[in-house]
């Protein structure tokens, strides 16, 4: 079997995408979970996030790798940390094992050479947003090493927004993804501010 394969590969149908390079915190409860997670905990290995959405399970998931094990019950439940890890695409459905899985493929992005432009507006608008939102900043360098999973991993977008960006393999379709939703919150943000700011002035003040 090709190395971009998988076979009896355990999947996590939630109600959650999960991007590359995201922290997401689980509770582990049902018997088959964890199995699935103990097995994964003893060989070190990743398992599958694959966004249960209201018409169906989607095709298109992410591998994740469990980070930390924050709390372990008597009951045998786990509180953890996992942190996605590449994308996956589900060939077949496996119903053998004790937990969910499938054959799967780990995709690859399109080969194609990264556009500075797309780049380099992306991170503008991370850096604008995260001063608007925190009064944070990020040194240059570290700004610009992050890629479009990396910048959308720390915003919190919809469902359907992120699930688009793991279904594109393209890192400068991504990057232009990022930053329409990154102008977009930037939008919303501005909103609340002057909603809070009428509220504020019980409404004398009048914005254009």
């Amino acid at each position: 079997m090709s190395s971009r394969l998988a076979r009896d590969f355990p999947l996590f149908p939630l109600e959650l995408v999960v991007l590359p390079s995201e922290a997401v915190p689980l509770h582990i409860f049902e018997e088959r979970y964890k199995t699935m997670i103990g097995e994964c905990l003893a060989a070190d290995s990743e398992f599958g996030i694959v966004w249960l959405a209201d018409d169906g399970l989607r095709e298109i998931g992410c591998t994740c790798r469990v980070e930390r094990v924050i709390e372990r019950s008597d009951d045998g439940r786990i509180n953890l940390l996992a942190r996605g890890v590449r994308p996956l695409r589900i060939i077949e459905r496996q119903s053998h094992l004790a937990y969910p899985a499938g054959v799967v493929e780990f995709v690859e992005d399109h080969e194609e050479q990264l556009d500075a432009g797309s780049s380099d507006a992306a991170h503008d608008a991370y850096k604008e947003l995260l001063s608007a939102a925190t009064d944070r900043e990020l040194s240059d360098d570290l700004l610009a090493a992050m890629n479009a999973y990396e910048l959308a991993a720390t915003i919190e977008f919809g469902l359907e927004a992120k699930q688009g960006l793991l279904e594109l393999r393209s890192e400068n379709a991504r990057l232009r993804l990022v930053t329409r939703l990154i102008r977009a919150a930037l939008k919303r943000l501005e909103f609340v501010d002057r909603a809070q700011a009428r509220a504020r002035s019980n409404g004398k003040v009048r914005f254009s």
